[in-house]
C-alpha cells in the first residue's frame, strides 16, 4: 500500500474509539460555530466531523450541514447524535484530501480538531477551499504548539518511529504563522481567537488512562510499546503525567487552543 494511504488506513483505525471523549469539544464545538458566524440556511460542511458535535450544533441553527469523517464507527455516533437532537444532517464517510463535492458547494466549511490531522495539509487546505464558495467562510479549530495538547503530541512523537515521509505534524496548524502561509492568497480577513476548554478528570493518571483508549496518538503509542519495550511504556507515561499536571488543577485540565476564520477570496 501506498505509505501515505497506508497511514490514513491507521487513522481511521486508531479515531474508532473517540466517541467516549466527545464531550470533552462539544463546548468548544459551539464556540467554533459562532466564530464561523453560521446562520440560519447557509450550506455548510464539517469536515472531519467525527461525532458530529460541530454538525449537529450548526443545524440547530438552523444551517444545511454536511458532515464528512474518515473512520466509520464515529459516524455512526454522529447519526445517533443527529437523531437524538432531531436534525437532519447528510453524513459521509470520506477524506479531507479528496473531498466528494463539487467547487464552490458551501457557504462555510468548518473542522474541529479535525483536518489537522490529514497527513498533507497543502492537499487538506485545497480541498477545503475548493468546495467553499468565493465569500465564504473557512473556520476551524486547532492546538497550538506551546501548550498543553501540543506538548503533548510532540510527546507522542518521541517515543514514535519517525512519521512517514511528507506527513506533517498536527500541532503546526496551532502556529498562526503557519496557518497564514497555508491559507496564502486564497483567502481574505483573516482572523484569530484564542480559548480555553477545561476538562474534567480526578487526577493527570485518570485523564491519560482514558486518553490511552479514545486519542489515536495514544493508542498507536501503546500498541507500539506494550509488546516489545515495557519500560519505555512505563517511562512515557511518567512523562504524560508531568506534563498533565502543569495543566491540572481543581479536577480540570486546561486546554488552550486556537480559532482560525478567514474569507475565501
Amino acid at each position: 500500500m501506498d505509505p501515505i494511504e497506508a497511514f490514513k488506513a491507521a487513522q481511521r483505525k486508531r479515531w474508532a474509539h473517540f466517541a467516549p471523549f466527545e464531550s470533552h469539544t462539544t463546548p468548544s464545538a459551539a464556540r467554533l460555530v459562532m466564530h464561523a458566524r453560521i446562520r440560519a440556511g447557509q450550506r455548510v460542511l464539517d469536515v472531519a466531523c467525527g461525532t458530529g458535535v460541530v454538525s449537529v450544533t450548526a443545524a440547530r441553527v438552523g444551517a444545511h450541514v454536511t458532515g464528512l469523517d474518515l473512520t466509520p464507527q464515529l459516524l455512526q455516533r454522529a447519526r445517533e447524535n443527529a437523531a437524538v437532537g432531531g436534525v437532519s444532517i447528510d453524513f459521509h464517510e470520506g477524506d479531507v484530501e479528496a473531498l466528494p463535492f463539487a467547487d464552490a458547494s458551501f457557504d462555510v466549511v468548518t473542522s474541529q480538531y479535525g483536518h489537522m490531522f490529514a497527513p498533507r495539509p497543502a492537499v487538506a487546505i485545497a480541498e477545503m477551499l475548493r468546495v467553499l464558495k468565493p465569500g465564504g467562510t473557512i473556520a476551524f479549530s486547532t492546538w497550538p504548539p506551546e501548550v498543553f495538547v501540543g506538548r503533548m503530541f510532540s510527546l507522542v512523537a518521541s517515543y514514535l518511529p519517525p512519521p512517514t515521509a511528507g506527513v506533517a505534524a498536527p500541532p503546526s496548524w496551532g502556529d498562526v504563522g503557519v496557518v497564514l502561509e497555508r491559507l496564502g492568497d486564497a483567502v481574505r480577513d483573516v482572523r484569530f481567537d484564542r480559548a480555553v476548554a477545561f476538562i474534567p478528570a480526578l487526577s493527570p493518571q485518570h485523564y491519560r488512562d482514558n486518553a490511552e483508549r479514545t486519542s489515536g496518538p495514544l493508542i498507536a503509542l501503546v500498541e507500539s510499546l506494550s509488546a516489545g519495550a515495557p519500560d519505555r511504556l512505563a517511562e512515557f507515561r511518567r512523562a504524560y503525567d508531568e506534563l498533565t499536571s502543569e495543566y491540572f488543577e481543581n479536577n480540570v485540565i486546561r486546554q488552550d487552543y486556537l480559532m482560525t476564520g478567514a474569507i475565501k477570496a
